[in-house]
């Protein structure tokens, strides 16, 4: 079943409208017929399946027929990322999406080349977000991402953000897996955590100051093998671990 997006102040009546790309690519790529049932996704946790009605000149009408809400997840997952050259991000943010991320920080670390002042910096967040809405639609993931503005370390750090269970991912020796860290929270609270975030570097990792900062903040420096892996794939290693161990025993 064919799926689209509109956000939540779209989704409030029986009947819903796809407009613009999304009337686009329902009717000139997809070609959706009157009668067809899609799923509209608003990224709020509905899932809503539908009806398309009619068409318009730029726009398709569809009803509501049934409306699926899912539940926030207990533990959502912050991924703070190390803003890698090219369009390295838009994967990270995409499999990011897929493996369950409720939120990605794009960082400005020492060694990060991109450099994104003022209005560059504002569509460069509106086009990473379109491919967090992308992912939702291709995975069907009824929670969206939020994409945030480029920050330095520093910067992220002074919001003084409370997660109970922080981490990095570090080259250090003394890293340890991330299970045990899982492990230790569980045999303390008796339970899971209610919120995580994982700070991934860049290439080459973060200096030896941006890594002393982060865990003078409390983060745990988690151990990706004896590997040195790329940014992308440190990212999806690390989240899948998460996902995995956030998800136990759930359908």
């Amino acid at each position: 079943m064919h799926r689209f997006y509109l956000p939540p102040s779209q989704c409030q009546d029986a009947t819903l409208f796809l407009a613009g790309t999304e009337a686009h690519h329902a009717r000139h790529v997809l070609r959706v017929r009157s009668g067809e049932r899609v799923t509209v996704l608003d990224g709020a946790g509905r899932e809503l399946l539908c009806e398309v009605q009619d068409f318009d000149r730029d726009k398709v009408r569809l009803n509501v027929v049934e409306t699926r809400t899912h539940a926030p997840p207990a533990c959502p997952v912050t991924l703070i990322q190390a803003l890698p050259k090219g369009k390295i991000i838009e994967a990270i943010i995409q499999k990011a999406t897929e493996l369950g991320a409720a939120r990605i920080v794009p960082l400005l670390t020492e060694r990060v080349v991109t450099q994104l002042p003022g209005e560059k910096s504002a569509r460069k967040v509106a086009k990473l977000q379109l491919v967090a809405v992308e992912a939702i639609k291709q995975c069907g993931a009824p929670w969206l991402p939020r994409v945030e503005e480029p920050l330095t370390p520093n910067q992220f750090l002074a919001r003084k953000e409370p997660f109970e269970l922080p981490l990095i991912a570090s080259l250090q020796a003394g890293s340890r897996p991330a299970r045990e860290y899982f492990r230790a929270f569980q045999a303390q609270h008796g339970r899971m955590p209610q919120s995580a975030c994982i700070w991934i570097g860049p290439e080459g990792d973060f200096t030896p100051a941006e890594t002393e900062a982060i865990m003078a903040h409390g983060a745990l420096p988690v151990t990706l093998g004896a590997l040195v892996l790329r940014v992308e794939t440190a990212a999806i290693y690390c989240l899948s671990i998460l996902h995995y161990e956030l998800n136990q025993g759930r359908p």
